[in-house]
């Protein structure tokens, strides 16, 4: 019985060679024929790109490498990784003045309450209100001012500062910031300072 299929094979003259199992040695001369065609065809590609490579470094053409550089995902990645940063910094060095500002402010009313005592000293009695250390109030003896400006009566945050006399606690008067939003109350840099 004849048993025969097909055999594809590279570089021979027929596409498709049929076998019979008595004719194996032919079959296997086929494929050695076939293999020693595909490697001859193999390097003479090999041995064409060789001497492009020799022929483009001696006239020193350049062809490009292998791609080299950052994806648009890498890119965008560094970007927002750059803008968080710079959003990180700016809030620190931004927020860092308000901070400073309400330094400023345990300051400037710690000095302003010293200057009401220096008025009490003076007067014999604490100003009614904050702009008796700028002018003289009418009908005061001893005033020996001005004791402060006009702009030292404000805040940093440029709000006016409230002053009460007599004052909260059983003191005799208080003195005191709201803070950067000039409201009773809050926390942070919008906290109210007042003087001790």
């Amino acid at each position: 019985m004849d048993v025969t299929w097909p055999l594809r094979t590279i570089g021979c003259t027929r596409s498709v060679i049929y076998i019979q199992p008595k004719m194996v040695e032919q079959c296997v001369l086929a494929l050695r024929i076939a293999c020693q065609n595909f490697h001859s065809i193999n390097a003479r590609w090999y041995g064409m790109g060789q001497r492009m490579q020799k022929s483009i470094k001696r006239h020193g053409i350049s062809r490009p490498q292998s791609q080299s550089g950052f994806t648009l995902i890498e890119i965008v990645l560094v970007v927002m990784l750059i803008g968080v940063v710079v959003a990180f910094a700016a809030s620190r060095i931004l927020g860092g003045g308000d901070r400073a500002k309400v330094g400023l402010a345990k300051a400037q009313i710690q000095t302003t309450a010293d200057k009401i005592e220096q008025y009490k000293m003076d007067v014999g009695r604490y100003p009614a209100a904050l702009e008796d250390l700028v002018k003289a109030p009418t009908g005061s003896s001893g005033w020996l001012g001005p004791y402060a400006k006009e702009i030292e009566l404000k805040d940093p945050w440029g709000q006016p500062m409230e002053y009460k006399v007599p004052g909260e606690n059983e003191r005799a008067f208080s003195l005191l910031s709201h803070g950067r939003d000039g409201k009773p109350g809050g926390s942070s840099v919008d906290a109210d300072i007042a003087s001790e």
